[in-house]
């Protein structure tokens, strides 16, 4: 019998750990039954990194949420719905909550009837098998695994199958969270899942999702891994229109979104954040669309306002960014560490990805390379000798000090060895040798 609470504490990072431990004994003060559901069980079975904590609760699930948020968690968005709340955690962990639950459709498209169920009702009424496994967080059958659809054996076929035959006429959102699904994990579609999403194309199901679930899909687009990989998918799928009919051919702006993409992952390979993904996403999918065109995405999708600012901001603040960067008084690699080190990570990438000015290119490809790398082998003894206090001048001060003591100081030229005279050489007479003959003279 596989060992899965070992798999899991194995597949998760610290942070991670500690969120587990902290929502058990959420569910434990509360005494109510907590499962590892969706897309964590998914990642961690099939071996992918785990971006997200899925929890279900046989019981009050919001009831957790506020035990957990009076120990510090933060609440972004709740469902009263469905009874779940997405919830942000020290380090940047995040999770959802949910309620374990059957959801019944009056029509297609139409808000759910919402009731309780046990966690094996619950998993038999999900989208896909592989999201619709569990493992079991509580004391007498921790590191149990559900598995009522037999997901595990798709996860090992790398096989997208849906749960029940109405899954698209119930939520039609769910054509989209396919080929996303399709798109990131590289599986295949099962023939008869295939048929059941064909028939869905052919009543024109997609036509009835809502614009605020289209929103939600765009925003899980842009934290894909791979972006481009899931809008070409719908591109070909013909889905994408759902957006913007603008969004195809010439206007499809995917040279973009590859480069975007490339340099995510330049800036996370050095160890820092990309920081909000959704800007710079949003800026390179629309950069061909006209204004009027931006403007149907939004009424289409009814994007919150507050991200259009966002949206919109970016551009301006990367530029001022830019600006100080390409500076000629900007001489010393501290100097670039410093303003780099302080500005916000999307500014970073928008520039990486937009900049035309050589300079800044070299700074900011500088500053991930050799600098920033150079400041993480500062041993935290260091840091802590800082005098005076965070955020006060005197610490200010002294903390420019140690960085340009590690940037800006040139290591000195090895000093080249004295060679010892070269004593020549009187000429040998050939002649006299050879007249010695055999014997010597």
């Amino acid at each position: 019998m596989a060992d899965y609470m070992f798999m899991l504490e194995s597949h998760l990072s610290a942070d991670q750990n500690r969120v587990v431990e902290q929502v058990q004994a959420a569910a434990d003060a509360v005494g109510v039954n907590l499962f590892l559901t969706g897309g964590g069980m998914r990642d961690m079975l099939g071996g992918f990194q785990i971006r997200d904590l899925d929890f279900s609760v046989e019981g009050n699930a919001l009831k957790v949420v506020r035990t957990l948020e009076e120990a510090g968690a933060q609440i972004t968005a709740v469902d009263e719905n469905r009874r779940s709340a997405d919830l942000v955690f020290a380090g940047g962990v995040t999770a959802q909550i949910a309620m374990s639950r059957k959801e019944r459709y009056a029509k297609s498209g139409a808000k759910p009837q919402v009731t309780p169920a046990t966690i094996q009702e619950d998993l038999r009424g999900r989208d896909f098998t592989v999201n619709a496994m569990a493992l079991s967080l509580n004391r007498a059958s921790r590191g149990l695994l559900l598995d009522p659809t037999n997901g595990l054996a798709d996860l090992g076929h790398k096989e997208l199958r849906s749960t029940y035959s109405y899954l698209f006429y119930d939520d039609p959102a769910r054509l989209l969270r396919l080929v996303r699904l399709r798109a990131r994990l590289a599986f295949t579609v099962e023939e008869r899942t295939r048929v059941q999403f064909d028939n869905a194309r052919a009543a024109h199901l997609e036509d009835l999702i809502p614009p605020r679930t289209l929103w939600d899909e765009l925003k899980r687009i842009s934290e894909e891994p791979s972006p481009v990989e899931v809008v070409r998918a719908l591109d070909e799928e013909g889905l994408l229109g759902l957006y913007s009919p603008a969004l195809s051919g010439a206007k499809l702006n995917l040279p973009v979104l590859t480069k975007l993409e490339k340099v995510e992952r330049l800036v996370e390979s050095a160890n820092t954040t990309a920081g909000p993904k959704l800007g710079p996403f949003l800026y390179a999918l629309t950069g061909k669309l006209t204004p009027k065109e931006k403007s149907g995405l939004i009424k289409a999708a009814e994007i919150p306002k507050a991200e259009i600012e966002a949206w919109r901001n970016l551009e301006p603040r990367a530029r001022k960014l830019e600006h100080v960067l390409k500076s000629p008084n900007l001489r010393k690699p501290s100097g670039v560490y410093e303003i780099l080190a302080a500005a916000p990570g999307d500014e970073l990438v928008f520039l990486l990805c937009h900049s035309e000015h050589r300079v800044v290119q070299e700074r900011a490809r500088n500053y991930l390379q050799k600098y920033l790398p150079a400041m993480l082998e500062v041993p935290r003894a260091e840091w802590d000798a800082l005098e005076g206090q965070p955020g006060t001048p005197k610490y200010n001060r002294s903390r420019h000090a140690l960085v340009a003591a590690r940037l800006d100081v040139r290591p000195k030229k090895p000093v080249e060895p004295e060679l010892a005279p070269v004593v020549p050489v009187p000429p040998v007479d050939i002649a006299a040798v050879r007249g010695r003959g055999r014997w010597g003279a």
